[in-house]
């Protein structure tokens, strides 16, 4: 497969699956999301792949969520089929046999946000700005925020992080479990390997057994994310997150008052 939005390499037992889209702080849209389901399933099968490292290209984002230009034209239908390789991408992540890490600089927001949830670790670089935004346009955090974050920071902090869609730094994620480590930015590099090599000396049909049966709660939770997609394409197309979608656009703050009257 040609890759356009993605960086994917395979060298000494790791594999390294980059998001390269730095002009829209690494924001992802469908073909984005075509691309990491097959890096990801690539190096689940790959049995000389031990470890897979995650990033984003760039100093300012890991990710910043989806691409708001293509969002904003999403009707029902097509956001079936948009949120459908959502659903795809994430299962190839949290199904690859191997562990993934989430190296994270910069913003990761978002969708982005949701993507290193579906990661096994998370090391983080001071500049990390963690957070959720659905609401703040009209959408909801339906793709592994509602699921998997308040197994992460538990129910009370998952809904603030969701409800009040404010930024957290990597010590405020760090502290609250959000993120597993952080360092320096310019040691982020020299640390992410340093987890690899110690993953790389374990047995790998140990740590495939062991992510199986840590992921065994969380994958009953696979009709969680069908139901959220399907009630939030119904949402695409109606007038509040067209206000939602267009004020982001406009760097504006949306008028979604007018909705309760």
């Amino acid at each position: 497969m040609e890759f356009e939005d993605i960086t994917y390499e395979k060298k000494d037992g790791i594999a390294r699956v980059t998001i390269n889209r730095p002009k829209v702080l690494n924001a992802f849209r469908s073909k984005t999301l075509d691309e990491l389901a097959f890096a990801f399933d690539d190096a689940g099968n790959d049995a000389g792949v031990g470890v897979v490292v995650l990033s984003g290209a760039g100093e300012k984002a890991f990710c910043a969520g989806g691409d708001i230009s293509e969002m904003g034209e999403l009707s029902p239908s097509a956001g079936r089929k948009f949120l459908g390789k959502c659903v795809k991408a994430s299962t190839a992540i949290r199904n690859c046999s191997k562990p993934v890490i989430a190296m994270v600089r910069g913003y990761c927001m978002g969708g982005g946000h949701e993507i290193h949830l579906m990661c096994d670790l998370t090391i983080a670089g001071e500049s990390a700005q963690f957070g959720q935004t659905g609401p703040t346009v009209g959408s909801v955090p339906i793709w592994g925020g509602t699921q998997m974050l308040p197994r992460v920071v538990g129910e009370k902090k998952a809904r603030e992080i969701i409800f009040l869609c404010k930024r957290y730094s990597a010590r405020q994620a760090e502290e609250m479990g959000l993120v597993n480590k952080v360092v320096p930015d310019d040691k982020l590099e020299e640390e992410t390997m340093a987890w690899c090599k110690r993953i790389l000396e374990m047995s790998p049909q140990a740590l495939s057994v062991a992510k199986v049966s840590l992921n065994f709660e969380s994958d009953l939770l696979y009709a969680s994310f069908v139901h959220g997609a399907e009630m939030l394409r119904l949402v695409y197309g109606t007038e509040e997150i067209k206000e939602g979608m267009s004020a982001f656009l406009q760097k504006r703050k949306p008028d979604f008052g007018k909705f309760r009257k």
